[in-house]
């Protein structure tokens, strides 16, 4: 396995070349760090699967580096769809559509639709426009840790999670520290109305002034899977609590203008939603580093961001957010 770090010109050319190969390359996006693989690639995507321990009907994101890639892969793209991906894209925002037959079943989990992504990273656009250049046309990747862990936002916890499971001709490039933290908001646009079915940056009140539209709220008779609908998800190996009530030795996560409980050890202190997402799964990690057995988090207080980082903290619990 190779690591790069400061990727030149070359090294990036180098990296989508490994992908087209049917290697595997860890990169960074701006939400968190991907394992990316050629997506048309079987025995490349079946590797991702094994390396992460992740469920077969569990789909995989297909991350790409222009809008015109969604006529390739896509059908039926309600224009709604289209004005999103004008708006946010490059950005955080994952649109699930009917996938065309360039899109295999080892992608999709067996389903008819697939999420597509463009990032908001020049290293990940820098990775995918030059893949496409020579004759690529997708790159499946879910974040780069074991399935229902802690998603990583440095190389280090990347290296930490699936490190040792790489092989040789697999690449690692290193980007700093993802600049959001938490994985992008994942929007059903399979129906009339677009349904939000994971929360993130970009929030409902984007999308409603993007589209004018109202969103359909997901309900029970949703039967998409996407990636982190399992609700126990985003987990470190100490026990997740919600609430302010943390004893001797426990972990403590909460904004700054909450006070740390007598004789806990406090983890985060972000002073604003923005940080706290952008450090939530760097308080994760540090709680393990430090052998804590328990964390308890207090999440953030109203809408929008606010609204994904308490996803987020709610899965890492393996508690329902209502």
């Amino acid at each position: 396995m190779e690591i790069i770090g400061n990727p030149t010109q070359f090294e990036i050319k180098k990296a989508a070349r490994a992908l087209m190969d049917g290697h595997l390359v860890g990169f960074p996006t701006e939400t968190v760090y991907g394992l990316g693989a050629d997506a048309r690639n079987i025995d490349a995507v079946r590797q991702i699967y094994k390396i992460k321990g992740r469920p077969s009907n569990h789909p995989l994101i297909v991350h790409i580096s222009s809008i015109k890639q969604l006529d390739h892969l896509t059908i039926e793209i309600p224009e709604y769809a289209r004005k999103l991906a004008l708006d946010f894209w490059p950005g955080p925002l994952t649109l699930i559509l009917k996938r065309s037959n360039l899109i295999n079943d080892q992608v999709t989990g067996g389903q008819n639709t697939v999420g597509i992504r463009m990032p908001a990273h020049p290293i990940a656009l820098g990775l995918l426009s030059n893949f496409e250049k020579i004759g690529g046309i997708g790159v499946a990747a879910p974040s780069a840790n074991k399935f229902g862990a802690v998603s990583p936002t440095t190389v280090s916890a990347v290296l930490d999670e699936i490190g040792a499971e790489l092989r040789p001709n697999d690449m690692i490039i290193d980007g700093g520290q993802c600049s959001l933290g938490i994985e992008s908001t994942i929007l059903n646009c399979t129906e009339n109305l677009p349904i939000i079915l994971r929360p993130g940056i970009v929030t409902t009140e984007l999308i409603q002034n993007s589209i004018g539209n109202k969103l359909r709220n997901k309900t029970s008779g949703d039967k998409i899977h996407f990636s982190g609908s399992f609700r126990y998800h985003y987990s470190p190996r100490a026990v997740v609590v919600i609430g302010h009530s943390a004893g001797v030795g426990d972990g403590f996560i909460a904004m700054s203008n909450i006070k740390t409980p007598r004789g806990a050890i406090r983890l985060g202190a972000p002073d604003s939603i923005e940080n706290f997402a952008r450090d939530l799964y760097l308080f994760l990690r540090l709680a393990d580093k430090l052998k804590v057995k328990k964390i308890f988090v207090s999440p953030p207080k109203g809408s929008g961001i606010a609204l994904a980082v308490s996803d987020r903290i709610f899965k890492a619990a393996g508690q329902k957010n209502l």
